[in-house]
C-alpha cells in the first residue's frame, strides 16, 4: 500500500512524511465514519506539542488533548500529527492555540461534539491550560457543549 492514495488520505501509507514548520491548516486530512449511527469518543492525546510565545519567540511546551464524537468523518491521525507539528514556528498564545486547532476540526470534520484541552508547561512559574469546546449547531450536542464548559475540570 505504500505510495498508494487511499479513500482519499495522501498521508497515510505514503512512505515519505514532508514535515512543515509554518501552521497550516491543509495539512488536514480526514476519513469516513464506518460507524455514524453510534455516538462514540475519540480520545487524541498529543503529549509533544510546542508553538512559540508570539512576543518572546521563546518555545512552548504542552499536551494538548482532543476529544470528540464523530459525525460522519474523522480526522487521520498522520495528518493531525502533521499539522499539530506545524505549530512549531507559529506564534500564538496558549488560549489561542488551542481555539485555532478547535475551529480547524471543525471546519474539517463538523463532529457531534468536540473539546480540545491544552496542558501547557510552566513559564514564569505559571502553567496555563484552556479549554474550548464545540457541539453541532441545531442539535442537542449544541447544549451538551455548553453543560460541559461550565462542569469541565481540567486538572
Amino acid at each position: 500500500m505504500l505510495g498508494k492514495e487511499i479513500d482519499g488520505l495522501s498521508l497515510l501509507g505514503s512512505g515519505h512524511t514532508d514535515y512543515v514548520f509554518d501552521y497550516d491548516p491543509d495539512i488536514l486530512e480526514c476519513f469516513d465514519n464506518k460507524h455514524p449511527e453510534n455516538n462514540y469518543f475519540v480520545r487524541l492525546n498529543c503529549p509533544e506539542f510546542t508553538s512559540l510565545c508570539p512576543i518572546t519567540g521563546q518555545p512552548d511546551f504542552g499536551t494538548i488533548i482532543i476529544n470528540y464524537i464523530p459525525d460522519k468523518k474523522l480526522v487521520e491521525s498522520k495528518s493531525l500529527k502533521l499539522y499539530l507539528f506545524s505549530f512549531r514556528n507559529h506564534g500564538s498564545f496558549h488560549e489561542d492555540v488551542i481555539n485555532i486547532i478547535l475551529k480547524d476540526l471543525v471546519t474539517l470534520m463538523d463532529p457531534r461534539y468536540i473539546e480540545v484541552i491544552g496542558k501547557f508547561t510552566p513559564r514564569g512559574g505559571i502553567s496555563i491550560h484552556p479549554y474550548s469546546n464545540y457541539g453541532q449547531k441545531g442539535t442537542s450536542w449544541e447544549q451538551f457543549a455548553e453543560q460541559r464548559l461550565l462542569s469541565v475540570k481540567i486538572d
